[in-house]
């Protein structure tokens, strides 16, 4: 559960719910307890790339989507008491749900991808043998 990369993505949803709700102090809180997660799911799949598995995409992926998640964390952190929350940080928020799921919809694409067909070689029979 540690390096699952739904429960950053389930908790960016809930602030980014939180926030299309009005309530910015539980959607700062909620985003700020996103980046361990997240954390977590990109030091995961940076390893499992580092191990040579096919992780490459989800390394990348979960990497920046922390990036981004601690980017809009900084910007909503700085946004002043009572006012608007700066459009940037929902920005990031929503980038990196978009992060978060770039695996699963190429996953969900694979079978549509065309794969090269394997030459057929036939043999033959010299005359008279």
């Amino acid at each position: 559960m540690v390096g699952s990369r739904l429960l950053p993505l389930t908790f960016a949803l809930a602030a980014f719910g939180a926030g299309v709700a009005g309530s910015d102090g539980l959607a700062f809180v909620l985003v700020l307890a996103a980046i361990p997660c997240a954390a977590a799911a990109a030091f995961v799949a940076v390893s499992d790339a580092l191990e040579g598995r096919e992780a490459r995409m989800r390394a990348v992926s979960t990497s920046l989507a922390l990036s981004l998640l601690v980017i809009g964390c900084t910007v909503r952190a700085s946004a002043p008491r009572g006012g608007h929350v700066p459009p940037f940080a929902v920005s990031t928020l929503v980038a990196a749900v978009l992060l978060y799921t770039v695996p699963a919809l190429i996953w969900v694409l694979e079978p549509l991808r065309p794969r090269p067909r394997a030459s057929r070689v036939h043999a033959r029979t010299l005359p008279g043998a």
